[in-house]
């Protein structure tokens, strides 16, 4: 008798412009299902060079969900994610017991594979206060506001990304209690099978690449699509690399050439903050991009084992 008829999500995991897209369409295409992406900054409709969301094609290959799915005007978080994904799940497992989820979003991937603590919905005022700390007085500001309501949670956040500190401050602020307290991090049962595939490539290599894709960028109009932003630069979602950047450019503190150089070094940071999220984990498999026979085979003998 089989051991487990649970559906499989297989998860496809890795730093920036490491081939995640270009994988998982193979894959796809061989398994013949979809493919949810959880990169957070491919959700925002307006946002597309910047971002390298799959084009047309890619997009016409494989029915892909959650991509450009919101506009950049829209509040949206984590355990949003992961309820809309965990909504949607069921009736693609109807169609195809095998469903890809896509990304380097560490903390969505993890919402869904495991659960995220439910915290309340800060109310619009406050959040938009503190966004406004944020555009008037920078992310320094917001460190100092954690460290008086939650020392705990700053010793272990990743006190450079906005995102981590807007939570955690909307949570501390709304609640009146820390937001290290409040976060059980007990794992969700699902009732799916998830199986972790993670792809990656020597660092000179990896950094070439994002190289020749912020290069690429920029040839594909990624100066014009920033400029179009300017009036909405203001928005969590244009706090990302390649177009805050750009913006320092466009309001004359830098050349344009070392705005361009500072993209790739960001690039480059934020991937290495990626492979540090996601070595922690040591349930994820970790190939190259152009291992496809090595990861159909893991896939493969994972079902043998499920279904012994």
């Amino acid at each position: 008798m089989a051991n487990s008829f649970k559906p499989l999500l297989v998860v496809i995991v890795g730093p920036t412009a490491v081939g995640k897209t270009t994988t998982a369409i193979n894959l796809a295409k061989t398994l013949n299902t979809v493919i949810l992406s959880a990169d957070s900054r491919q959700f925002y409709a307006e946002l597309s060079i910047g971002t390298a969301k799959p084009d047309t094609d890619q997009l016409n290959e494989v029915q892909h969900y959650f991509v450009g799915h919101l506009s950049v005007h829209d509040y949206y978080n984590v355990s949003r994610f992961e309820a809309d994904v965990l909504q949607l799940l069921p009736s693609l497992f109807e169609k195809n017991p095998v469903v890809l989820l896509v990304g380097g979003s560490g903390l969505y991937i993890d919402a869904v594979c495991n659960g995220i603590d439910d915290f309340p919905d800060p109310a619009p005022d406050l959040r938009n206060y503190l966004k406004g700390i944020l555009v008037d007085e920078g992310i320094g500001k917001l460190v100092e506001l954690l460290r008086k309501h939650d020392p705990a949670y700053l010793e272990k956040a990743d006190a450079a990304n906005p995102n981590r500190l807007l939570r955690a401050l909307e949570v501390c602020m709304t609640s009146g209690k820390p937001y290290s307290l409040q976060r059980m991090n007990q794992p969700k049962t699902r009732d799916f099978d998830v199986i972790k595939i993670g792809l990656n490539l020597p660092r000179e290599e990896l950094f070439n690449r994002i190289g020749q894709r912020v290069d690429q960028m920029m040839t594909a109009g990624l100066l014009d699509e920033v400029k179009s932003f300017l009036p909405l630069r203001h928005l969590n979602a244009l706090n990302t690399v390649g177009y805050k950047e750009l913006f320092a450019y466009l309001d004359g503190e830098v050349l344009l050439e070392r705005a361009v150089e500072n993209i790739k070094t960001n690039t480059r940071r934020y991937a290495k903050r990626q492979l540090t999220w996601f070595k922690r984990d040591q349930e994820i498999n970790w190939f190259e991009p152009l291992e496809k026979e090595g990861i159909h085979n893991l896939i493969l003998n994972f079902n043998k084992k499920r279904f012994r």
